[in-house]
C-alpha cells in the first residue's frame, strides 16, 4: 500500500529552539493516527508544516506522493486549534463559501450534521457558543471529501457530551481509504477511535505504534501508557 504521508529528517528550529527533530513518519491511507504529546512538544509544529503553513528548517514531507504546495493542499483537511472564523458571518453563508472554494466541499453532508446537532444555519457565528461555534468548524473540516484530515486539538474545548459527538462525527464522515490525523492530550477519549498512536516529546518521535500492538506489548492502555512515558 503506497503512503500517504511521507516525513523524512523533518527539522523545525525556531532561532536556538528546536522544535522538531530529525523526524521520520509514514501513515498509510485508511487510518485515524493520535498525535499525543504535552503541550510544546512539537504536535502544532508538525502539523502546520503538513499543512503548508510553516516552512521547515529541512527535511522532506509529502503527501500522496506531491511535495508540500497547491497540490498537497487539495487533498488536506484542515481544523486548526482556535477558532478562525468570522463572529459577523452567518452558518449558511460561511457553508456556501467553503462549497465555492472547496470542489470537494458535500453541502448536504454539512447541512445533515448541522440538522442533526440542532444548529440554525442562519445562525451568526456571534450569537453561538464556544463549543457550538468549534462544532461548525469541524462540520466544514468533516464535510470535505478530502484524502487526508488533519485535525488539532478537536476536543479540548467541548464538554465530554459534546466530545462524544464530536468523534461519532470524526469516524463517520471520512472514507475509509482517507485517513485523519489529529492532536490531542486527552487520550481516554481518544483511545477507543484511534488506529495507531504516536507518542511526540520534545520535538522527537518516541514511539508510534498500532493501538492493539501497545496494549499486547506493554501489557496497558494506550492512556496508561502515556501517563508512564510522561510522568502526568
Amino acid at each position: 500500500m503506497d503512503n500517504l504521508l511521507e516525513i523524512k529528517g523533518l527539522t523545525k528550529n525556531y532561532k536556538k529552539i528546536k522544535a522538531l527533530d530529525n523526524i521520520d513518519l509514514t501513515l498509510e491511507p485508511g487510518h485515524i493516527t493520535g498525535l499525543l504529546g504535552p503541550n510544546g512538544s512539537g504536535k502544532t509544529t508538525m502539523i502546520k508544516i503538513i499543512c503548508g503553513l510553516l516552512r521547515p528548517t529541512s527535511g522532506i514531507v509529502s503527501v500522496n506522493g506531491n511535495p508540500i504546495g497547491v497540490e498537497s493542499k487539495k487533498i488536506i483537511s484542515y481544523l486548526p486549534d482556535h477558532s478562525y472564523l468570522d463572529d459577523n458571518m452567518v452558518v449558511e453563508d460561511i457553508i456556501e463559501t467553503f462549497k465555492e472554494f472547496y470542489s470537494d466541499f458535500d453541502t448536504e453532508r454539512a447541512n445533515d450534521m448541522l440538522s442533526s446537532l440542532k444548529i440554525d444555519p442562519k445562525s451568526v457565528m456571534g450569537s453561538l457558543s464556544k463549543g457550538t461555534k468549534e462544532k461548525v468548524q469541524l462540520i466544514l473540516v468533516m464535510s470535505r471529501r478530502a484524502k487526508l484530515y488533519i485535525l488539532d486539538e478537536p476536543i479540548a474545548g467541548v464538554d465530554p457530551a459534546a466530545r462524544e459527538y464530536i468523534l461519532r462525527t470524526i469516524i463517520g464522515n471520512y472514507d475509509p481509504s482517507a485517513s485523519i490525523l489529529f492532536s490531542t492530550h486527552l487520550i481516554t477519549d481518544v483511545e477507543k477511535i484511534i488506529d495507531e498512536a504516536i507518542f511526540l516529546h520534545d520535538g522527537t518521535i518516541k514511539l508510534h505504534k498500532s493501538a492493539d500492538d501497545i496494549r499486547v506489548e506493554y501489557g496497558k492502555s494506550i492512556d496508561e501508557l502515556f501517563r508512564e512515558v510522561y510522568r502526568c
